[in-house]
């Protein structure tokens, strides 16, 4: 259970309920508010259309006790003078908070007083204020309901020179009530919207993630039977699953084509080693037998030759394995001038170097004087009388060239010669040909400091390797 709420469908499904509860929350608050202020507004509108028909009767001289209030109910009317007093009142009008003067009856004393100020800013004689009307939120009591009302404040001077305030109210109930069913509305939809969204992208992700429950589910058989010439299957849909489905199928082609090359190092690892093995055992039985034959020399090269060979298997067994030591700046004409002063007192043919320029690479330096001695004694194991090296810099290359006088390489041949335990001439004998590991070992350094091996016709006849290390 845990394990499911935890899934990706699981997930995806909490993400996209709770995103789509958010933007509806957002949504609904928006409506309910400009509902309010609409509602609200037009509360505000009438209750100044209702002071300001009750303001121009008071400006044509109608008297305060003849005046046509609207009913109470839906507009209740307070007229209170510059003193405080209430001159007229809506009937039935039995308590009321948020106009002028609390008082509901007629000639009550306000306590109020005529400042010479504020009538410098009354309306003309028979006229009603043009200024937007102050507007206040307060209740009234109307046959014994108390309900809240939105008071809009007009000032009238009547013809006698009497300047008033007329108050009338707007019933909020009807807008509270609409406001209150909307919101309700809403939080009972809310629940059931969210349960819509979430069912459908539990669905939806369902029927979308079912090709990968079906790759997962072949890599796990392809896991438990070892088969790697299986392959998961790929949806028809142009999509990011379809791509993950190529993509694992190409790792697993991958994969079957690095167990079958780890297979057949093996097992050509394991014919190479058999026979200097086999080798020294006789030689060793053989001396015991007849201490007179010992062939110490012998013994020793072969030794020496199974030790190298051991060293180069386990030199691509760490390139394979992805050990790359720590690189660093090279100076790659110092590097070759060391490898060739080291090499000189046991070289077979003396080697012509014409090295032009020293440039930077980055690299081991170990590794990359192996490239340069490993084609060094390839060379010299098939020239005839000449071995030239060259090192230039070339377009922000530094280009290695490595080329001997002897056969040549045929055109068919250039690529499998850096294939691993190939050797060209089947007629040559172990001793003097080598494993055949020492082009594959030099190709797959180059490739890992990110350069290339070739080889082609050199000039004079014979074999040409040109090593493309970028420069720095």
């Amino acid at each position: 259970m845990a394990r499911r709420l935890g899934s990706v469908r699981a997930r995806t499904t909490v993400g996209a309920t709770a995103v789509v509860a958010g933007a509806l929350i957002a949504a609904g608050l928006a409506v309910v508010l400009l509902l309010r202020a609409n509602l609200g507004g037009q509360a505000d509108l009438r209750a100044e259309v209702a002071a300001r028909e009750v303001a121009s009767q008071l400006a044509t001289g109608v008297s305060y006790g003849s005046l046509d209030l609207p009913d109470a109910e839906d507009h209740p009317v307070q007229v209170v003078g510059e003193d405080g007093r209430v001159r007229a009142v809506s009937d039935d009008l039995e308590a009321v908070q948020g106009t002028g003067s609390p008082e509901v009856r007629p000639g009550g004393s306000g306590g109020g007083h005529d400042d010479d100020d504020d009538r410098d800013d009354d309306p003309g004689r028979g006229e009603v204020s043009d200024d937007d009307p102050k507007l206040t939120t307060g209740s009234a009591t109307v046959d014994g309901r108390t309900a809240g009302y939105r008071f809009a404040a007009v000032e009238v001077t009547t013809p006698r020179d009497e300047t008033v305030t007329v108050y009338a109210g707007a019933d909020l109930a009807a807008a509270r009530d609409a406001v209150g069913t909307v919101t309700r509305a809403m939080l009972a939809g809310l629940p059931l919207l969210l349960a819509v969204v979430a069912g459908v992208t539990w669905l939806v992700t369902r029927r979308a993630l079912r090709p990968v429950e079906a790759v997962r589910a072949e890599l796990a058989e392809i896991t438990a039977s070892g088969d790697l010439a299986r392959r998961v299957p790929v949806p028809d849909a142009r999509d990011e699953i379809a791509g993950l489905a190529a993509t694992t199928n190409e790792t697993l082609a991958a994969l079957e084509e690095s167990v079958a090359r780890q297979r057949g190092f093996v097992a050509d690892a394991s014919h190479e080693l058999r026979s200097p093995i086999a080798s020294l055992r006789t030689q060793l039985e053989v001396a015991a037998a007849h201490p007179e034959l010992l062939d110490v020399d012998g013994l020793v090269e072969d030794v020496v030759r199974l030790q190298h060979l051991a060293a180069d298997l386990l030199l691509l067994a760490r390139i394979d394995a992805g050990d790359r030591p720590p690189a660093r700046p090279v100076a790659f004409g110092r590097l070759v001038r060391d490898e060739l002063e080291r090499r000189a007192p046991s070289d077979r043919i003396a080697v012509r170097a014409s090295i032009e320029a020293d440039p930077q690479v980055m690299g081991a330096p170990a590794r990359l004087a192996r490239v340069a001695g490993n084609l060094l004694d390839n060379a010299e194991r098939h020239a005839d009388r000449a071995v030239r090296l060259s090192l230039r810099e070339e377009a922000g290359m530094a280009v290695l060239r490595v080329a001997d006088d002897g056969p040549g390489v045929p055109a068919a041949d250039r690529e499998r010669i850096f294939e691993r335990f190939v050797r060209l001439d089947d007629a040559r004998s172990r001793e003097e040909g080598g494993a055949g590991l020492g082009l594959a070992i030099a190709r797959d350094l180059v490739l890992a400091h990110g350069g290339s091996l070739a080889v082609g016709e050199a000039p004079g006849g014979g074999a040409l390797f040109e090593v493309r290390l970028p420069a720095t």
